[in-house]
């Protein structure tokens, strides 16, 4: 791959340390990957150097590599992807561990917020269930035992134990799980 000269200084340090960070970040790959994906991003920003724009060089490439983003947040699902392919042809242990490790926070952080999400919307759904079937919803007790806590169809013979403060306890488990989805996306963004 031919580097692209810069006539400011400035411009071509601010270029290799880009491609420094890069290649940091698809280190694990091989060596064809590698190259493909730095004859990629070279190819863009060369691209986007040669369009004609009234910004100087330093400004050029500033805005090119701010568009394109961090290498080490916008590669690591490529190359995630691209580790778990190798992984599968290879048949690699090193490689299959790699790309187990790269794909599985992700994956399992995903699952977190989706079940989360889930358990935010039963809430909701129990918020306005309350308020149109007050009998049937809550926190149901028969014999002084738990027997359930939400929504049913049959309510007879078993005690609404919460009444009133069924709103606020569950509007707060609202606000608890929305918290916890939006702190676990935040995690999950700064991968």
């Amino acid at each position: 791959m031919k580097n692209i000269e810069f006539k400011s200084i400035s411009a071509q340090r601010i270029y290799n340390d880009y491609l420094k960070r890069v290649e940091r970040t698809i280190s694990i790959l091989s060596e064809k990957d590698k190259l493909d994906m730095l004859m990629e991003i070279n190819s863009h920003i060369y691209e986007a150097m040669q369009q004609d724009s009234k910004e100087n060089e330093i400004d050029k490439l500033l805005i090119t590599t701010e568009n394109l983003g961090l290498p080490e947040e916008f590669l690591i699902p490529v190359v995630a992807e691209k580790k778990l392919i190798q992984a599968v042809h290879t048949f690699n242990p090193k490689h299959v561990w790699q790309a187990l490790k790269m794909n599985i926070s992700n994956g399992l952080g995903y699952s977190i917020v989706s079940i989360l999400y889930l358990g935010l919307s039963v809430f909701g759904f129990l918020i306005f269930t309350k308020i149109f079937f007050p009998s049937k919803t809550g926190l149901f007790y028969m014999n002084n035992e738990f027997k359930a806590f939400g929504f049913i169809s049959n309510a007879d013979e078993m005690n609404e134990v919460l009444g009133f403060w069924f709103f606020p306890i569950t509007i707060v488990s609202a606000v608890i799980i929305y918290v916890l989805i939006t702190l676990l996306l935040g995690l999950l963004k700064s991968k």
